[in-house]
């Protein structure tokens, strides 16, 4: 989860303004049940009457109060009243200098009046004020103090303020729920973000390691797992363990000897979540790596589906996504059912605290040391302390998931990438030409235990073309990717106008390069869009050359919106060859020194083709053109032909010195053209 505190930096603020008022609404929720035993205490049982300094005393009282205390400690009583026989029915001292000290003064003679001497020299403080507060509820109805409004005014005061307690302690919620979601959801969008900025940096190498499913689940799942974990994380890692030490507190200061049943409860709590730790837990990685079989499966269906209907191997494939969705299905029920179980526990345990709470306090309560409120407050700062242990288990339960999904996260953000940028860069000092050069160039795939190219030596030069041609599997488009640097040359070195391509950034190094891959890969928009890819300034004027080029002009002028006409996702709305046409067309409009054609003719037929040929060697006649192809009648007038065979170039030359000098070129020729057509070329 450390890769979450990267990502905080700049969201400090928030965090800060989340603490501030997590910290004041623990203390507001520890507030209400202190006030809430007041009302009972005071509000209900003493009449509203909250202090053992009585507000008036009648003289008769004060008469027999002086008479239990000595000289000093009258003469001290006396100066904190005034003498006054017309406020209440009889004379009356009314008090003008209230302190702590005469609060002490006056407990122990006022209690003895209910208790008795000897009771009150023994009895606790909560008995003795209990029994103080009778006797000056008695004398003020003797000195006719209206006790009922006193009351309704204690209780509805301190009801005003549990409303205003309540009140900003809902507004704090709101608060950091707002904060938190909103920090959290910058958090995703950074992640999001870096992530797909990553896997775009990808080479070859990692797009291996990783599966196209598992980095879909990852940008997308495991992400938003770990954004909803981190709300519960502010809003109970910080909140939760305040509103336990905080709830401790006020249990041990209200009745320490019936601190056990809390410690009990959370004894069970424990048990409860280290139980369902160890058995969730090892399920909810298997859970991920299930995801990303179910997504891997609706892939490969989805883009297979003209061959799976074309081999009637539905009930397979539906077999095949029935076992994964069955195995992902069972792991989810068996995490979803024990985190269910939780909650039905958690709820038992804290009804059966709250039974040995009433159970206990009533014991208390009958021998008087405990009145009726404070068990009250009691049961509710147990519950606070239960639900405290029990966010805390939650969120157990939450943080494995959300740290597998973050370690899932931090293996692409870790994963170092094959093809960096030099950590210098030359740069062109010049325009580039687009003179190629391989020198002894080698390339073995990482794992791989034969090499895919071995010693290959070629140049080719701007206005010719350069044709690449061998058997299946012979390292064709190998040699192709690497000169844009889709791959890394293990071996030897590539130059492009005699500078090590691994010395020019990427970016400069490909945007002197066209590059159509075999299968032609075209995006959501419209044909001006996909033509203008590689350089959104180019003009109309410049889409049209290129289209023409290409030979797609003619197809896409018979469209009713012609260049504005829509393209769906991954061009599904056109043939393979007018797919062809437009990946060349969009290769051609970035206007690029070098051209490369990994068997980008195969879809087009031979006119087309004839017709494309032409059009690149009269209108790219100082561009550096590379092809590969798998056709001889494709590179015939090439004005130089490469022949690998095995990962080896075992021939050079053109179609006639080949013919003569190559018998795998010879091979391969007399496998696809006629002996009319042989003698024909030569």
């Amino acid at each position: 989860m450390l890769i979450i505190v990267r990502y905080l930096k700049k969201s400090w603020k928030s965090l800060i303004l989340v603490l501030v008022l997590l910290i004041f609404k623990v203390t507001a929720d520890l507030t209400l049940p202190f006030y809430t035993a007041n009302i009972v205490n005071v509000g209900i049982q003493q009449g509203g009457i909250d202090s053992t300094i009585p507000s008036v005393i009648s003289e008769q009282l004060m008469d027999e109060i002086s008479r239990s205390l000595d000289d000093s400690a009258t003469t001290v009583l006396r100066e904190a009243y005034r003498y006054n026989k017309q406020a209440y029915r009889f004379p009356a001292f009314i008090l003008e200098q209230p302190s702590s000290e005469l609060e002490i003064l006056l407990l122990q003679p006022l209690a003895q009046f209910s208790l008795g001497e000897l009771a009150a020299s023994t009895a606790p403080e909560s008995i003795l004020r209990q029994a103080a507060l009778a006797r000056i509820r008695a004398d003020y109805e003797l000195l006719g103090v209206d006790l009922n409004t006193q009351q309704m005014h204690y209780i509805a005061t301190t009801g005003l303020y549990m409303i205003g307690i309540s009140t900003l302690s809902v507004i704090a919620s709101i608060l950091v729920a707002f904060f938190a979601s909103r920090t959290a959801a910058n958090l995703g969008k950074q992640l999001r973000s870096d992530v797909f900025r990553k896997v775009v940096s990808f080479g070859q190498k990692e797009m291996d390691t990783f599966s196209t499913a598992s980095l879909v689940t990852r940008s997308t799942n495991d992400i938003q797992q770990i954004q909803q974990s981190f709300v519960m994380i502010l809003r109970v890692v910080i909140f939760a363990p305040l509103m336990a030490l905080g709830g401790l507190f006020r249990v041990l200061s209200t009745n320490s000897s019936m601190s056990w049943t809390i410690g009990l409860a959370i004894l069970a709590i424990s048990t409860v979540v280290i139980t369902m730790f160890s058995l969730v837990m090892p399920r909810f990685k298997q859970l991920q790596i299930l995801l990303d079989e179910v997504n891997r499966v609706v892939r490969e269906t989805l883009t297979g589906i003209p061959v799976i209907r074309a081999f009637t191997t539905q009930a397979h494939e539906q077999k095949r996504f029935a076992v994964a969705n069955e195995n992902l299905t069972k792991t989810t029920l068996f995490v979803n059912r024990s985190m269910s179980a939780m909650m039905p526990l958690m709820m038992l345990i804290m009804n059966l605290t709250t039974i040995l709470i009433v159970w206990r306090g009533g014991l208390h309560i009958q021998s008087g040391t405990m009145q009726v409120g404070d068990m009250m407050a009691f049961i509710q700062y147990a519950m606070l302390i239960i639900m405290s242990f029990l966010m805390i288990t939650m969120l157990t339960i939450m943080l494995p998931r959300a740290a597998v999904s973050a370690s899932r996260i931090r293996e692409i953000l870790d994963t170092p990438v094959s093809i960096e940028e030099p950590d210098y860069s030359t740069g062109m000092n010049k325009p580039i030409g687009g003179h190629i050069s391989f020198r002894n160039v080698g390339f073995t795939f990482p794992g791989a235990s034969t090499k895919a190219l071995s010693d290959i030596s070629f140049e080719a030069s701007p206005g010719t073309t350069t044709a690449i041609i061998g058997s299946t599997g012979s390292g064709k488009s190998t040699l192709l990717n690497l000169i844009p640097r889709f791959h890394e040359a293990t071996s030897g070195l590539v130059e492009i106008d005699g500078v090590d391509i691994r010395t020019i950034s990427l970016q400069e190094l490909r945007k002197c390069i066209g590059y159509v891959p075999q299968q032609g890969r075209l995006f959501s928009g419209s044909i001006t869009s996909n033509i203008a890819f590689g350089n959104e300034s180019l003009t109309e004027e410049e889409i049209v050359h290129a289209a023409k080029i290409a030979q797609a002009h003619e197809f896409i002028t018979e469209k009713p919106d012609q260049y504005n006409a829509v393209i769906s996702q991954g061009g599904q709305n056109v043939s393979g060859g007018q797919r062809q046409r437009l990946s060349i067309a969009r290769a051609i409009a970035s206007r690029p020194q070098i051209l490369l054609f990994d068997d980008s003719f195969s879809a087009l037929d031979y006119r087309t083709e004839l017709s494309l040929r032409n059009e690149l060697h009269t209108q790219l006649e100082h561009t550096t053109i590379l092809i590969v192809a798998q056709r001889i009648s494709s590179i015939l007038h090439a004005d130089s032909i490469l022949v690998l065979d095995e990962g080896r170039l075992v021939g050079t030359g053109t179609h006639k010195e080949l013919m003569k000098q190559c018998t795998v070129y010879r091979q391969i020729a007399q496998s696809q053209l006629s002996t009319e057509e042989i003698e024909q070329y030569e």
